[in-house]
Order: structure tokens, then sequence, then C-alpha cells
């Protein structure tokens, strides 16, 4: 067999995604819930006052808070043995730093993790996918703030202590190094909750793109979330010895466009400061040797690399394994006027050799099979796993209700037919789950139209629909993959 004996397969969803519910039960506001809906032509735009007249798309998402049991059997039906999902800070604590966790909250991951349990599926937990509550934002100024940490680390305390026996694998932060992506204000806002106070007070829509962009603050931020990580995972292994506790990027694997020299290393260049730095924080411990000129490169003071103490908490804190996104590559030029595509909040080069979806990102399963043998040989030993990894596109409802999408399963045929050939190379893969295994809503255009899912969910961009559950062809086809570990793909 191709795949290990116990290799994870599953889905991998985001609370900001799907639970809608946004402020029931005493949840408090996060930063997504801020967000407004777009398309592949209209960039979302962030309004941080509730407009009654704007569409909100994470107020009610899939409402996977109420059908939550519904979607569990149906991804147990598909013969799922690990389900990737988050915890959103504010429903545990609904200001970042109340003195006391929000029961009603804690509660309903209770009932999560026990329908799981039930249908013999292990939750795969990420910690903060994005869901920065709001007052943190505003009250704190984001992860830029030293004093984040140590409200972060209580919150994980919490939910270690209440799940200990629950949830066995968890990621602390959700694609970490998407500020590293150069793309305006968005990685700020997502990932680390930091923003101009100007901006935090509009009252009138802005452009992701446009928000007030401060590199040296982003940096200062990502170092703090690097080591609230390092104390998240020291404090979990002494909560319960069991636990696996990972990182996750967003793995944009990337090539020079042309042999030309000067391709080939602003492509190195390119690697190192979106993927490699992160990783190397996180799983080695320490900056690697090349980040201080890379960051002055940008403009950014690296004096907290030299912090002792620092230093010292990250080299303690090493994860237990790596996970990361892959959707598609990029390629790399100095070239002027070279045709670019999108991507996973990145953009970059075209490459002729391959195609692309609905929304610009390059399809390239071969390119999994490189970035999983290239990260292996990076890490030794060090178990790996992709916990995201779709395919977007517009879905046709046939007047039988049957959605024939096989567009979305050849995309993840290729895909694993990599993953096999990663491990048949020895490769210590250890899972797989699809992004967005149901329909929920697009963290990048916001849409519901942007469909990923396995399961149609009847929800649109009007606002309108019933959030009833349909299989898709997909559906059915995932389920003989998940049976046979990966060894029936057609």
């Amino acid at each position: 067999m191709s795949f290990p004996k116990g290799f994870l397969w599953g889905g991998a969803v985001a609370a900001n995604q799907c639970e809608g519910a946004y402020l029931e039960d005493g949840k408090g506001l996060s930063v997504p819930d801020m967000l407004l809906g777009g398309d592949v032509n209209t960039p979302r735009t962030f309004l941080p006052v509730t407009d009654p007249n704007a569409f909100y798309p994470s107020h009610e998402a899939i409402d996977f808070y109420h059908h939550y049991k519904e979607d569990i059997a149906l991804f147990a039906e598909m013969g799922w043995n690990v389900f990737r999902l988050s915890i959103n800070w504010g429903r545990i604590y609904p200001n970042g730093d109340d003195a006391e966790p929000n029961e009603a909250g804690l509660a309903f991951y209770d009932s999560v993790f026990d329908e799981c349990r039930k249908h013999n599926i292990e939750p795969l937990v990420t910690i903060c996918h994005y869901e920065i509550p709001w007052a943190i934002v505003t009250n704190y100024g984001g992860f830029a703030n030293r004093k984040v940490i140590d409200l972060f680390v209580k919150y994980c305390e919490t939910i270690f202590r209440r799940y200990k026996n629950k949830v066995k694998y968890w990621l602390t932060f959700n694609e970490i190094n998407i500020c590293c992506m150069g793309e305006g204000g968005i990685g700020d806002l997502y990932g680390l909750g930091v923003m101009d106070e100007e901006d935090i007070k509009a009252t009138h829509p802005i452009k992701l793109s446009d928000l007030k962009n401060n590199k040296q603050r982003t940096f200062e931020a990502l170092h703090n979330e690097f080591v609230a990580s390092a104390k998240v995972v020291k404090l979990g292994h002494e909560i319960n010895p069991d636990f696996m506790i990972g990182n996750m990027i967003a793995h944009v694997t990337a090539y020079p466009l042309t042999p030309d020299p000067k391709d080939v290393l602003a492509c190195d260049h390119e690697e190192n400061l979106k993927n490699n730095l992160c990783c190397d924080v996180q799983v080695r411990g320490c900056y690697p040797i090349w980040a201080k000129k890379y960051l002055k490169e940008l403009g950014v003071d690296p004096y907290f690399i030299d912090n002792e103490e620092d230093a010292k908490i990250l080299k303690e804190g090493t994860v237990d394994f790596h996970t990361f996104s892959y959707y598609m590559s990029n390629c790399i030029t100095t070239h002027e006027g070279a045709e670019t595509t999108g991507g996973n909040m990145t953009h970059g080069g075209k490459n002729p050799y391959l195609k692309a979806s609905d929304w610009g990102w390059q399809i390239d399963p071969d390119g999994l099979e490189h970035t999983l043998e290239t990260l292996a040989d990076r890490y030794p030993g060090l178990p790996l796993m992709v916990v995201e990894n779709g395919f977007g596109a517009f879905d046709k409802v046939e007047e039988d209700g049957s959605i024939h999408d096989t567009y979305r399963i050849d995309y993840f045929k290729g895909h694993i037919q990599s993953m096999k050939k990663a491990c048949e190379a020895g490769v210590p893969l250890i899972g797989y789950t699809t992004w967005g295994p149901i329909d929920l809503v697009s963290a990048g255009t916001g849409q519901y139209a942007k469909r990923y899912g396995f399961i149609y969910v009847d929800r649109h961009d009007d606002g309108t629909g019933d959030f009833s559950r349909s299989r898709k062809d997909s559906f059915y086809w995932y389920k003989k993959v998940c049976e046979s570990n990966g060894e029936i793909l057609d």
C-alpha cells in the first residue's frame, strides 16, 4: 500500500467560514465578522461598523453551528478518520481578555468533539484560524502588543484543559506566513490583527489591499506569534504529553520563470521569505541565518531576533509535526512585462505549462510531490501533513439535484497521486484534509459561489438559500478514496 496504515483522511474548515451564529450564545465579534463579500473581479472590503444594509458572509456562513451533527454524519459517511476545524477564540473569550471563559462556547465545542468521537473521527483543531477577537484589535492593536501573547496562552490553556481527553492534534496559527506574502494589509488583518488606528475607526468600506501596512509592526507581531506558539506547545505537552501540536503555513511553491540566474536567485528569495522563514522558526526553533538580511531589505529592524529570552522560548517550543496548505504554484521573474496570475492570497508569474481555475489559481499536482520531498529533506524525520488542498469552482445543479463535478475529482486525483509518489519515496506524510469538503464562505472573495465542497450547501451570494445539504459526484468518489486508503482513485 502506498499510503501508510493509519493514514488520516478527511477535510478541513474554519469556524469563521462555516459556523455562522456570529453573536449567538455569548460569542464576541472577531476580525472576519467585519469583512464584506466580493467576487473574482471585486476585492473584499473591510467595514468595522455594523451596516444593516451590508452583507457580512461570516455572520451566517453555512450555519454549521446548528447543522454540525448532520455535517459530521456526512463526513463519516465518506469514511473520514480526521476532521480539521477551528475554535473561534471569540466564542471562548468574547473580548479576548475576559476574566472567565464563556461556558456556552466551551459547551458547543464539547458537543462537536463528542459528535466526532461518536463517528470515530479524530478532531484536528486549529487554535487561531484568523479568528482574532475584534476587541483584541481595538484595545490592544493585535499581536504587535506583547500583552496579547499572554492572552493567547490563557485561551489555549483553557481549551487544552477542557478538551485534553477529546482532542489529540492541534495547530497553533493558521497560515502564519500570510503576512510575509506582501499582499497589502490582508496578512496583517487576518493573521495578526494589526491595523492602523485610522482604519479601525473607518465608517466606509476599505479594500483589504488599501489597509495601512507597517512592515516593522507586522514582523514584530509575527515574532510575538512565534513566541506565543512556542509557549503554547510547551504548555500543551505539560497538560497532556500525548498532544501532537503542529504549525501551519500557506505553502505557495515557486519556480523561476526563466533560467536567467537573476530569476533563480529571486525565486530562492521568494521561497525563503514566504515559505521557509516561518517553518524554520517553528520547526527548528530559531531564525534562519539569512533572516536579518531579508528583513533589513524590507526596511524592518530585526532587533527582536536577538532577544535571548525569546530565543530560548522558541528553542523549547518546537512543533511536533509540520502542516501546510497547497493549492497552486507560482513563477518568479525579474523580467518586466511577464503575465501574472492570482492565488492563495498571493500573486506571481503565469506558468505557460499549467492550467488555472476560474479564479486564476494555477493547477499543479506535480508541485505537491516536489514540495513534500523538499520539506522532508529540509526537516528530516518530521511528520508532515497536507491540511488544505482544494478546488474552488462554479457548480451547476441539474434539474434532478445532481452535481457532476468531474473537474473537482480530476483536481484531487492528481494531487493524491502525487502524495502517493512522495510516500513511496519515503516522505513521512501522515494525513490529508481537503479544503472546504462542504461548501463554505471563501476567505479570499467572501463568496458562496466559489464552491469547494463534496457537499453542496443551498446558500448564495445574494443571501438566499435554505442551508440544505446534498451530495455531489465528488462525495461518492472521495468516499472510495478514504475507504481504500487512497488506492482507489477512479
